[in-house]
Parts: structure tokens; sequence; C-alpha cells
């Protein structure tokens, strides 16, 4: 994926050089064989900022300039081009292959610490696919790692923290999808509850915790109230002790008050739970009653044919 972002923007450079002159000082310069030139006008155009002349030239001679004393700088520059074009996918490959080649290199802790910071860069906002971000902790930290006496170390934490704060974004709002979603489906109100459970094992120190347990109650409650009578006492019980965990981690929760009513209408929800189910069992009981009486006229009736068959 990143080769092929890269060519986009090295084929979209050159169309830009094509739209000059048929054969400006730059395009002779490009086309011709003096390496040593494209390597001085590369860093010049490199240091005005020309960033899209200076990747078309650095593009051609990094591969000429392997293994020679000069390909480290080279090497450098070229994955700063792609960094300043924001390229980031392929500026972290190049800056961590720097940091690979060159370890001993005064640079090569700078180009480890940019490879990384071009995962958090190119890590998702919250709602989509966080694979990035997840490469962007694991980038970041090994950065501190191996330089954890660098300046940059404390800013590749603070990186780090704002990654796992993305993904605890991103674990709530998957749970309280759920959620929402139970009304297509009361298991998504059983799954809800999981999410959360597990959001909260993941990130013990959420900072929805408080928020995420009243949800648990609520969509363990709802799981209840919509359940056939004979699995509501269960599962309201289940929603009380939700509640009581939630109490005695939030005495003084601005949810208090909300999550108190929820602990009402679930021993509510017992109360009439076993209400229906001593009314549908006098019910059933009422009917195998007739049913037995209706039986039992039959079979008088029958008796009694049978009688006056016998008499005649």
């Amino acid at each position: 994926m990143f080769k092929i972002k890269h060519l986009i923007i090295c084929g979209i450079a050159v169309l830009l050089m094509g739209m000059g002159a048929c054969k400006s000082r730059f395009e002779k310069l490009r086309l011709s064989n003096d390496v040593a030139k494209k390597y001085q006008e590369g860093i010049r155009l490199y240091n005005k900022k020309d960033y899209n002349k200076a990747l078309i030239l650095f593009e051609g001679l990094v591969q000429k300039y392997r293994g020679t004393a000069e390909a480290e700088d080279l090497n450098y520059y070229y994955a700063y081009t792609l960094y300043r074009l924001k390229d980031y996918t392929t500026a972290r490959y190049k800056f961590k292959e720097f940091a690979d080649t060159y370890p001993a290199s005064k640079n090569a802790e700078e180009c480890r610490y940019m490879g990384a910071y071009c995962y958090y860069l190119d890590s998702p906002k919250s709602s989509l696919d966080q694979e990035n971000t997840y490469k962007a902790i694991d980038a970041l930290q090994l950065f501190i790692n191996l330089y954890p006496k660098s300046d940059r170390a404390k800013q590749a934490a603070q990186y780090i923290a704002n990654l796992r704060d993305k993904l605890e974004t991103k674990a709530f709002d998957n749970a309280k999808l759920y959620y929402d979603l139970g009304g297509y489906d009361i298991t998504n109100y059983k799954s809800a509850v999981v999410a959360l459970k597990n959001a909260q094992i993941e990130f013990p120190d959420i900072k929805y915790a408080e928020e995420m347990n009243l949800l648990i109650v609520k969509a363990q409650f709802m799981y209840a109230k919509n359940s056939y009578a004979n699995r509501q006492e269960e599962r309201f019980e289940q929603a009380i002790e939700y509640y009581n965990e939630f109490m005695e981690a939030y005495p003084d929760s601005k949810y208090a008050k909300e999550a108190k009513q929820l602990k009402q209408d679930s021993e509510s929800g017992i109360v009439n739970a076993k209400k229906q189910l001593a009314e549908n069992a006098a019910m059933i009981a009422k009917y195998k009653a007739l049913e037995e009486s209706d039986k039992k006229k039959k079979d008088t009736t029958t008796n009694k044919n049978l009688d006056n068959k016998t008499q005649k």
C-alpha cells in the first residue's frame, strides 16, 4: 500500500515538472548522468522546501549511492522529504530502514523516533480500524525502551497516552453500539455487557469507567425486561448485583439516582415475573383440570352407551 501511495506522489511530482518548459534546467539535470550534481541540487531544493522536485532527484539517487559514504545523508534527506510531503506510510518505512541500517549514526535515534511518530500520524480516528494505532504504540514503546533517557522519550510516552485514549474511546463506542442495537435483538444487550466488561479488563484505568458501569446495569436490565418471564427473575437479579457493584465503586456518583431507579425497576420486574409465572401456572393447571373433566365426561358417556347396548 505504501508503495502505491509513494508512486502516486512521485507521479504527481513528475507531472508537475512536465507542465513546465519541455527541457527546463531541472529536467535536463534529472535526465543527466551527473549524480553528484543531482545530489547537491536535491539538498538545495529540500532546503528551499521544494520537496516535490527534491523527491524526484532523491528517488533516482538512492540506488546509485547504495554503499557509498554519501548514502547515509541521502537516505536521511529522502526519508524527511517523504515526511514533508505527508507520505507518512512510506516515510515511516524509510526512517525505520535508516535506523536499522545506520544504528551508529548520530541521526539513528531521531529516525527511530520519526518512524514511530509517522505511525502516530497515520493512526485513524477512533471509529475506524485501529491496526495502525496498535502498531504506533508498539513503535513508540520500542523507542522508549531503546532510548529511555532521550529527551524524546517523554513525548513518545505522551503520544502513547493519546493513542490509548483513542482505543478506549473506540472500545466504549463499540460496547455502546451493542446497547443501542438492543431494540432489534435483545441478545445485543447481553453482548453490550460482555463488551463493556472486556473493555475494562483491557483498559483498567479507562476514563469512561463510571459511565460504562452504569451502562452495564442498564444493559442487563433491558436484557431481563425483554426476556421471557421464566428467565426474567435471574436476569433482573443479575442487574441488581451489577447495581450493587456500581454503588460500591461510585457511592457519590452523579448517576446514583438513575442507577437506583434501575434497581427498583428490577425488583418490580422480579415481582411481576413471579406473578406472571404464577398466573401462567394457574392457567395451565385450570386448562389441565378442564381437560381432565372433559375426559371424565366423555368416559362416563361412553360407559353409559356401552351399558345401554348390553341391556338391549
